[in-house]
């Protein structure tokens, strides 16, 4: 634990605590702080560090950037609840806030555009990735044979997570912001006969459905795009019933950067711990990992079960 004079020195400037403002709200790459700060990336570097040495803040490198999060619950909570009975609202958090807007934007803009331009195209550059069957595959046998209940797919894309798994279902919900990529997963579960699969258009942050109103979620191929991954999750947690699950698929940590300005990765993979540790703020105990080698990209499946059951012993294959 770090000592009370090292965190209080860290906070003993306007900026750091205008950079902790920040952060709770997101994670943000060092240059995006900047961006709202209005200061150099030196300079904002340098306040980082000196929350990170305090514990308040942590760095993560992916390719050329490097994010910046809160420190551990244990450090910021009780800095957090100081902060909001002494600090009223000022200038400077009403210009961040509306700058860190802008920065939300500019990221929810440059993913949308290209969600468009490529929609009819979505599943062939999936395949690029991954082959598609043995990841369906053991998608499958982390999801089982039985019923799925109530299933939501989030970011659905063209639907087909739906194709393979709504008719397990009683009924599927599939939900993406791109009113293009929904067009096409319409026509396809049409075609398909899908009567139990139902699209809306909606915010994988803002799910449409009560707390605990599914018992499956899906979230394949989605939180490499994702601005605030835990938050995501988080979400994800909420509408689950207890002993629901929720099954992820994405990429392990890599360097290629070029997928950032050509396919719009917002993150490059994701390592157990991160996984692990979402998992846990969003009351899921970790069923199964599994690492699927070949391809291009390392692919990874991490299975979580909503607490509040009996839950098995993480499995790792």
């Amino acid at each position: 634990m770090k000592s009370a004079l090292i965190i209080f020195r860290a906070l003993a400037d306007s900026t750091r605590l205008r950079i902790l403002a920040l952060l709770r709200s997101m994670e943000l790459s060092v240059g995006e702080l900047a961006q709202v700060l209005g200061q150099s990336q030196p300079r904002v570097s340098r306040h980082v560090k000196i929350l990170c040495d305090a514990g308040l803040a942590e760095r993560r490198k992916e390719g050329s950037w490097v994010f910046v999060a809160l420190g551990g619950p244990g450090i910021v909570a009780p800095v957090f609840a100081a902060l909001d009975r002494w600090t009223e609202a000022d200038h400077w958090a009403v210009a961040d806030e509306a700058r860190l807007a802008a920065v939300r934007a500019d990221r929810a803009s440059a993913a949308a555009e290209w969600f468009e331009a490529n929609a009819g195209q979505w599943d062939a550059i999936r395949s690029l990735h991954v082959a598609d069957s043995e990841v369906e595959a053991a998608m499958a046998e982390a999801l089982g044979e039985g019923p799925l209940g109530c299933l939501i797919d989030i970011g659905t894309g063209t639907g087909r997570m739906l194709e393979l798994f709504a008719p397990q279902a009683e009924h599927a919900l599939g939900i993406d912001r791109s009113s293009e990529m929904l067009r096409l997963a319409r026509a396809k579960l049409t075609e398909r006969g899908l009567a139990n699969a139902e699209l809306r258009q909606a915010d994988l942050y803002a799910l449409p459905l009560q707390d605990g109103g599914a018992d499956a979620a899906i979230l394949h191929h989605v939180l490499h795009f994702a601005q605030q991954p835990g938050a995501a999750i988080r979400e994800a947690g909420r509408v689950l019933s207890a002993g629901g699950r929720l099954l992820i698929v994405d990429f392990a940590p890599h360097e290629r950067e070029e997928l950032r300005a050509r396919d719009a990765h917002t993150r490059l993979g994701f390592s157990d711990e991160q996984m692990l540790g979402w998992f846990e703020g969003a009351g899921l105990a970790p069923v199964k990992i599994e690492t699927l080698e070949g391809g291009e990209l390392t692919v990874k499946l991490w299975l979580g079960r909503k607490t509040g059951a009996l839950v098995e012993k993480v499995k790792a294959a």
